[in-house]
Parts: C-alpha cells; sequence; structure tokens
C-alpha cells in the first residue's frame, strides 16, 4: 500500500528537468542542415568533377575550410551578387570581401591565398615555354594576374632568341586609369636580362580592354628604342575585365 512518502517521492523524481548531458547528446544527435549538404557536394564533386557545379557551389566548396560551423551557401552567392564571378571574387581586394557579410579577415586572406597560389600556376604553364605557341595560356596568366587590380599595372615579358619567357616583372603600378611608363627602363631592364625580344602588357580597372591615344603613343616609342638595341617588341597586351586587346592584331603596331 502507497503511503504519503511515496508519492511525494514519485512527484519528486517525476519533476526532475533534463540533465544537461542529455541535453548535449540531444544537440549532437540533431546535426546541422548544412553538413548533409556538405557531404553531398563533396561526392559530387569527386564523382562529376569540377565543370558540373556551377560557380557558387565552387566557392561553397572553398568556404568550408575557411568557414566550418556556418552555412556557405548564403556567403558564396552573397560574394557572386557583388563581384559578378568567381574570377573576380578572388581578385577582389582584402578591404572589398570584408565588406561582404560573412567575410571576416582571415577568410578574406585565406581567398587572396587561393588566387596567388592560381596565378603561380598560370605562370608555371608559360615561364621557359615559346610564349609565341603557347599564347592562350599566356593571356589566361596575365587575366588571372592583372584582369581585376584596383589600379594600373605596367608588366613587360621579356623573352629570349627562342621566344621562351625569361622574366616577367611589373615594373609599374599607378592610378585607376593611368600608369608612367619610360621607354629608356623598358630597354634597360631588356638588356640587363640578356632579353631579345619583349612583350608589354597592361590593365585597365576600367574593364574596357580598348586601347587609349596614349597607350598606342607610348608603345610606339618603346618600338622605336627597343629597335635601335636590337630588342624586339613583339605585342602589347591590354587585359580588362571584359576580355583583352592586342595592339599587333589590331595592326596599332
Amino acid at each position: 500500500m502507497a503511503t504519503q512518502g511515496d508519492d511525494d517521492e514519485r512527484s519528486f523524481f517525476s519533476e526532475v528537468p533534463v540533465r544537461p548531458a542529455a541535453r548535449a547528446k540531444a544537440a549532437i544527435d540533431e546535426k546541422p542542415h548544412y553538413l548533409g549538404h556538405r557531404d553531398r557536394l563533396r561526392e559530387r564533386f569527386a564523382s562529376a568533377g569540377p565543370d558540373a557545379l556551377p560557380d557558387y557551389e565552387l566557392l561553397e566548396l572553398l568556404l568550408f575550410r575557411l568557414i566550418p560551423r556556418a552555412d556557405t551557401k548564403p556567403v558564396a552567392k552573397a560574394l557572386l551578387v557583388r563581384f559578378g564571378t568567381l574570377a573576380e571574387v578572388l581578385g577582389a581586394p582584402v578591404g572589398l570581401l570584408q565588406e561582404v557579410k560573412g567575410i571576416g579577415p582571415t577568410v578574406a586572406l585565406e581567398l587572396k591565398v587561393v588566387a596567388a597560389t592560381a596565378q603561380r600556376m598560370a605562370r608555371g604553364e608559360v615561364h621557359g615555354r615559346e610564349v609565341l605557341a603557347s599564347w592562350q595560356q599566356l593571356l589566361d596568366y596575365c587575366r588571372s594576374a592583372m584582369a581585376f587590380e584596383a589600379r594600373e599595372q605596367f608588366r613587360i615579358l621579356f623573352l629570349d632568341k627562342k621566344n621562351a619567357l625569361i622574366s616577367d616583372e611589373v615594373q609599374q603600378t599607378g592610378t585607376v586609369d593611368h600608369t608612367p611608363v619610360y621607354p629608356r627602363e623598358v630597354v634597360k631592364r631588356a638588356l640587363e636580362l640578356s632579353a631579345t625580344a619583349i612583350i608589354l602588357v597592361h590593365n585597365h580597372p576600367s574593364g574596357d580592354p580598348t586601347p587609349s591615344r596614349a597607350d598606342i603613343e607610348m608603345t610606339k616609342e618603346i618600338i622605336e628604342a627597343a629597335k635601335r638595341l636590337g630588342i624586339s617588341v613583339h605585342d602589347h597586351i591590354i587585359i580588362g575585365r571584359k576580355g583583352y586587346s592586342s595592339m599587333k592584331g589590331l595592326l596599332l603596331i
């Protein structure tokens, strides 16, 4: 026969709250929804390859390691809305990347490390090779290195007598729409490297690669200065986010 004390005891234990350990176990059992998505995306990348994934999903895969405990799909899409393409995301300055919600200083810096790695790989494809026979690879490298820079850069590709790349150097960095270039310095550096030919490259931060009148006149001055010393100027390439222009291809030089 139950006593009053028994009733009180049963009532007491029935009202004991769930212990913290039990709550912790329940939380572990309820995994965040994005973990399954990450596994599925990794599997699709492994089985179908990168071409099967749109830009935002490739960017998600990259962000998985940089942002381990959050849903990265909204962050990836926000980056692409802000900058346009995956290439432009990787080419964006650290300060602008951090303006996107979810991107802090560490993640922004890691994205720039990825961009630098991609540029180094592209440069490896053309260094020491006959660049005129690897023209598309050369253009791809120049675009990855310069297309999304916020300021103009004047780059020179120095070639040997077999048109193999000896050195690739940024000689000048200017403003958003102008870079000072000195033909004498261009030729001097070519002589120092024993280069017999050069390719001039610069970017237009506006995105439009159309040569300006100043670009054309400066190029002709360099051609004249180099010609006196037996150095050929194969081309002057202008890189923009919308593509590129070749002065030789446009019959401007």
